[in-house]
């Protein structure tokens, strides 16, 4: 249910995000949140659905510690994309 505090669709995912941020003292880029999508996404469906969210959390490790976004998402993804399919069953 949508309330002035909690929005729906797109706006409510952009209030969480910018609460969390606020939360955790973060800045995110304009791209942050397009970013980690997309890398979910692939890692989801070429990957593992479950991989999609633990993918995400390393992204932010190797962010921490002072690797780009944009180019460690791009090897990631590049990563997810090459993965061996599983044979079938």
């Amino acid at each position: 249910m949508s309330t002035p505090d909690r929005p729906d669709g797109p706006d409510r995912l952009d209030s969480w995000i910018e609460t969390a941020c606020a939360e955790l003292g973060v800045e995110p880029g304009t791209e942050f949140t397009k970013t980690i999508l997309d890398l979910a996404r692939v890692v989801a469906h070429k990957v593992d659905r479950r991989g999609a969210p633990l993918t995400a959390y390393l992204l932010g490790i190797a962010v921490g510690s002072g690797q780009p976004l944009p180019e460690s998402a791009a090897r990631l993804q590049d990563l997810a994309r090459n993965w061996p399919e599983e044979p079938d069953q």
